[in-house]
C-alpha cells in the first residue's frame, strides 16, 4: 500500500512564481529518490476558522496563501530511505536555505499510512 508525506504551509502571495519554481526543483530528486508523486496544491477556496483551520494551523498572514501538497511513495519504507537520502544529493545543495520562498518554521508534515484509496 502507498505511503504519503503531507504537508501545509503558507506561501507569500508574491512567492508563488518562485515556489512553483521550487517545487519543479525538488521533483526530479524526490522522484530519482522513489517517489510515484507529487502535488503542489495552490490554496483556492481555503476559509479562515472560529477554532480551528488550515489558516490557523500555519499562522497565515494576510499577504499569504495556504499551500496543501504530499508525495505519494510506493512504501514506507522506501519513503523513509529518500528522506534519509535526499539530504545527501549534491542537487539540494544548489538550494539555498536562507532563500526559500516560504517560512519552514510554519510548514506541518507529517508522514500517513494509507487507509483507503478510492
Amino acid at each position: 500500500m502507498p505511503y504519503v508525506d503531507g504537508f501545509l504551509l503558507a506561501v507569500p502571495t508574491d512567492n508563488k512564481g518562485a515556489y512553483k519554481a521550487f517545487a519543479e526543483q525538488m521533483w526530479p530528486i524526490i522522484k530519482d529518490l522513489g517517489a510515484l508523486a507529487m502535488w503542489e496544491c495552490w490554496g483556492d477556496d481555503v476559509p479562515d476558522g472560529e477554532v480551528t483551520s488550515f489558516p490557523m494551523a500555519v499562522k497565515k498572514a494576510d499577504n499569504e496563501v495556504v499551500v496543501f501538497a504530499w508525495i505519494e511513495w510506493p512504501d514506507k519504507a522506501t519513503r523513509d530511505a529518500g528522506n534519509k537520502n535526499m539530504m545527501n544529493d549534491p542537487r539540494m545543495a544548489e538550494m539555498d536555505p536562507n532563500n526559500m520562498p516560504f517560512d519552514g518554521m510554519r510548514m506541518i508534515f507529517g508522514g500517513f499510512e494509507v487507509l483507503a484509496k478510492f
